[in-house]
Order: structure tokens, then sequence, then C-alpha cells
């Protein structure tokens, strides 16, 4: 373990794999089905659709999923990049990083993933846990946006997210204000997702990208502030606050303990997901090691993910799980299970039945509720 003296403030070694021993996360599969069950695992962050709001058919995506994933929690992207002509001419960019054209909110993918789900039989739905997405946080009408879709498809979401506050190369992208984990508007939206019982799915980068050699991360103590001011309801911090550029830090992991282990936190949990991250973890024995030792203090904390964005076969779709298998054989067989499944179905059945609670006490409320100090 890395002590406390390794701190935060010492950046790790410049290369890739210095990185990696320092905070290291990885997984491949076995090609076993876990004795408990007939899955191999639940997937807390999957992109139905893509930055165009193109992606894979839900019906073909179950085939995909197959005997290999149980649950899914279902999402699109919030996210629209604009096709700009003075900008990229007659190509029509599909990604964030394939134009500087903007980014801007697109609140129909909440209403396609619904009709997506609906369309299924019942026994089907089962397998997908479908979330919010389409709103902007740094919008105070955030939270009524939320508890609009809740009222237009009851029966239909168990969560928020995935949504971005900090995000390298695509914050900078959106049109309109900038989100911030200080704005009241992100506050409003997490105590309504707490009252709903909603499961929280949030991206924000732990610091900017490139920063200065031994600085603190820039956005630590305003997400531990903003974690502090919402102990009520699961918070799930999307790729452990890491992203392409945004890598481990000296100190990573005990940055994560010291949020696991504080009782005001209780309600913080981390997943793993993207292939980004399962580089970071994998990286060498001793990262796997490292992180291994974390999740098998701290089981229940950690969930799994794929992060995968529309597939098109399922050899793409598990890549990232294949990927992690050095760290599954490094936990403890109550660690594997709780990371790959327990964790998800103990949040998600949970979310289930007090989202449906939630609605039926409100369906009837009018669609929109102006905030407690809205001047009329």
């Amino acid at each position: 373990m890395i002590s406390d003296s390794e701190s935060w403030r010492c950046r790790a070694a410049r290369s890739v794999l210095g990185v990696a021993l320092i905070l290291s996360w990885g997984i491949h599969l076995t090609g076993q089905t876990d004795s408990t069950g007939q899955y191999e695992f639940n997937d807390v962050h999957f992109h139905l659709t893509n930055y165009v709001q193109e992606g894979t058919d839900i019906n073909d995506f179950l085939q995909i999923m197959g005997t290999k994933v149980g649950r899914v929690a279902l999402f699109g992207i919030p996210l629209q990049q604009q096709w700009s002509f003075q900008n990229s001419g007659k190509f029509a960019p599909t990604y964030y990083l394939q134009t500087d054209a903007p980014l801007y909110y697109y609140s129909f993918t909440d209403a396609y993933i619904a009709m997506a789900y609906r369309s299924l039989a019942p026994e089907q739905r089962l397998r997908f846990d479908p979330m919010i997405t389409g709103f902007d946080p740094a919008d105070m009408y955030a939270a009524d946006h939320i508890k609009r879709v809740l009222r237009t498809f009851p029966g239909v979401f168990s969560g928020i997210g995935e949504f971005t506050i900090h995000k390298e190369f695509v914050s900078s992208k959106i049109s309109g204000e900038t989100a911030s984990l200080t704005n009241p508007a992100l506050d409003r939206t997490l105590d309504f997702a707490a009252e709903a019982g909603l499961v929280v799915l949030m991206h924000n980068d732990v610091d900017v990208p490139f920063p200065k050699e031994g600085a603190q991360p820039a956005y630590l103590d305003q997400v531990e502030a903003l974690f502090k001011r919402h102990p009520s309801g699961p918070i799930i911090w999307a790729h452990c606050g890491l992203g392409r550029v945004v890598v481990p830090i000296k100190g990573h992991v005990a940055m994560l303990e010291s949020i696991l282990s504080d009782p005001a936190m209780r309600n913080i949990y981390f997943d793993i997901s993207w292939d980004v991250v399962a580089r970071y973890i994998v990286a060498s024995p001793e990262t796997v090691r490292i992180v291994a030792d974390l999740i098998n203090r701290y089981p229940d904390r950690f969930l799994f993910g794929t992060d995968e964005v529309a597939p098109s076969n399922q050899d793409k779709y598990v890549k990232i799980y294949y990927q992690y298998d050095p760290l599954w054989k490094a936990l403890t067989p109550r660690a594997r299970e709780a990371v790959r499944k327990g964790n998800y179905e103990r949040l998600f059945d949970s979310a289930r039945k007090n989202v449906r609670a939630w609605e039926e006490a409100h369906q009837k409320e009018p669609a929109r509720n102006a905030a407690p100090d809205a001047v009329p």
C-alpha cells in the first residue's frame, strides 16, 4: 500500500508504465461463469448511443449480452456533437475529438432510451436499469427535467447519469454555462436524486490535464465537499476520477481510501469502467496488487462497468472484462463477486423499489415544482 507521505502532492512518473505502477486496474475474461449465477458480470456503465445519438438496436444488444452479462445500466449520451459545415464541411463527425464544433445538451435521449426499454418484453426489461442523462447540470431546472421524465415514463428509470461536470476535452466544448461542483444547480439535482432513490453516476476528473508537477489535484477538495453535502443516496464516481491524460497521481489509492474510510462519505462508490482506466490498473503486477488490496478491504464500494459505446458485437463489448483478468484473480472471492455482480444488484434493486414508490406518490403532482426560493 502506498503510504500517506506519498500523497497526491507528488505526480506519478511521466511514462504510462510509471503511472501504472502507482495505480493499476485490469481485467480479462476467464471464460468461466460464477458459481452464484449464470452471468459473468453486471455492467454499471453502458452507452447505447453515441455522440450523434446513433447506436445499437436494443434487441441486437440483448443478443450481444448473451449469457455473459446479466444486467446493464442503460443510457445514451446527453451531449450531441454539432455538425458545423463551416468547421468540417461535408465530413459528419461522430465523436467529440473529430471536430472543433461545440457540443450541446440533447434531452430527447431520455425519451429514446425509455421507448427502447418499453419495446422489450417484460422479462427482457428485467435485465436493464435505464438512467436519465438528458439534463444540463448547470441548470437549476435540471431536477425538474428529471421529475418530468419520471412522471412521463413511470416504471422505467432507476438512476441519473452518466453526466459530466469536469471532463478533459469535453467540458470546454459544451455550449452555455460551464458546469461546476460548486453550482447550486448540481446540489438541487443531487438532493432530488436522494429524495427519489435514484442511483447517481457522475463523471468528474479529479484534476486538469497536464497539471503543474506537485500541485494538488484541481477538483479534489470540491468533489469531497460535494460528497459531504450529499450524504444520502448512492453516488458512483465514474472511472475513479481518471481520464485519458488525467492520470493516476501518487497516492491515488490513498486518496480513494480517504473517501472510503470517511463515515461522512459512506454513500460514495467507484466504478472501474473504461479501457483507459483498466490499462492503468493492469499495467504491472504491482499496480494490480495495490488496487486489489484496496478493493479487498472495501469490497462493497466498487462496481464494474464497460463504458462501451454502441458496440457492434460481443467481442468489442466484453473486451474490457477480459482486460481485467489480472485484477479478478487478485481479488478475494467475496470481493470479486461484489464488484462484478453483487454491488450492482444491491444498489439497483433498492433504486427500483424506491423510485417506483416515489413515482406512485407523486404521479399526480404538477409537471414542474418551482424551487422553494424561486421568485414568483
